[in-house]
C-alpha cells in the first residue's frame, strides 16, 4: 500500500501500517481483525456522546489501547489460563481486545460508570462475544462480594497499587491470584507494595517504554499490617 504524506490527517497515512503491524504480530484471523476495526468504529462513534477515552485519533487508539493490550500476550501463556479480570476497565482495556485474541477466556469487566458499561455491553452484543461478565462494583465491593476462580486481575490505568494489593489481605478469596499492572518506565513503588512484586517485564509501545508489575501474595507477616 503506497503510504503518501497527508499534512492535514497524518494519522489517516499511520492507521494502516499499524494495523498491518498488529495483525502481523498477533497472528490474527478474520474475525479478530472484523472485530477490532468495528471496536474501533463503535469506540469512535459513541466517544464523540459520552467521555470514554481521551485518545480519539485512530492511530493511537490502535497503538495506545489495541497493541498496549495485546503485548501482555508475550509475557503469559493464555493458554492455560481461563478466567481473568479487568479492574476498572472503562472502554474496555485492556480486557476486550485480549477477549478478541484468545476467545476461550472467561473475561470479566469491572466498571462503576453506568455510561462505560452501556458501552461495553453494546460492544459485546455487537461483536457477539461469549462469557463476558460486566460488574458495576468498585473494587473494594468486588472484593467483598465475589468468589470467582480468577487466575488474573489486570489493572490499566485505573487503581494505584496501593488500593490493588488490597486483593492479599488473608480474608480476600482472589489472595492467591496474580495481578499484573499497567506502569510507566519511571514507575516506582511505594514500600508496603515491594513485598508483592514478583517481577517486571519491559515493554514499548511506539517509541515509549513501559513495564508491566506482576504483584502475587509475598510475605504476608510483614506486608499485612500496613494495608489498611
Amino acid at each position: 500500500m503506497e503510504n503518501k504524506v497527508n499534512k492535514q490527517h497524518p494519522e489517516k497515512d499511520i492507521a494502516p501500517l499499524l494495523w498491518g503491524q498488529m495483525i502481523n504480530e498477533y497472528a490474527l484471523n478474520q474475525v479478530q481483525v472484523a472485530q477490532l476495526e468495528r471496536y474501533l468504529d463503535l469506540l469512535i462513534e459513541w466517544n464523540q456522546k459520552f467521555n470514554l477515552t481521551a485518545i480519539t485519533d485512530p492511530s493511537l487508539i490502535v497503538q495506545h489501547h489495541f497493541q498496549d493490550s495485546l503485548a501482555l500476550s508475550h509475557f503469559i501463556d493464555f493458554s492455560k489460563i481461563r478466567t481473568v479480570a479487568d479492574i476498572g476497565t472503562g472502554a474496555g482495556f485492556p480486557g476486550l481486545p485480549l477477549k478478541i485474541l484468545f476467545p476461550h477466556l472467561v473475561m470479566i469487566l469491572i466498571e462503576v460508570n453506568s455510561k462505560k458499561r452501556s458501552f461495553l455491553e453494546h460492544v459485546v452484543n455487537v461483536l457477539r462475544l461469549t462469557n463476558v461478565i460486566i460488574y458495576p462494583y468498585d473494587w473494594r465491593t468486588f472484593l467483598r462480594m465475589t468468589d470467582y476462580k480468577i487466575d488474573y486481575f489486570f489493572a490499566r490505568a485505573s487503581l494505584q497499587p496501593e488500593e490493588l494489593i488490597r486483593i492479599f489481605k488473608p480474608a480476600s478469596p482472589y489472595r492467591d491470584a496474580i495481578m499484573i499492572y499497567w506502569a510507566s518506565q519511571q514507575w516506582v513503588p511505594q514500600k508496603n507494595e515491594t513485598s508483592f512484586i514478583e517481577k517486571k517485564e519491559s515493554y514499548s509501545i511506539g517509541s515509549v517504554p513501559r513495564k508491566y508489575i506482576f504483584f502475587r501474595q509475598g510475605s504476608i507477616d510483614k506486608s499485612m499490617k500496613t494495608i489498611r
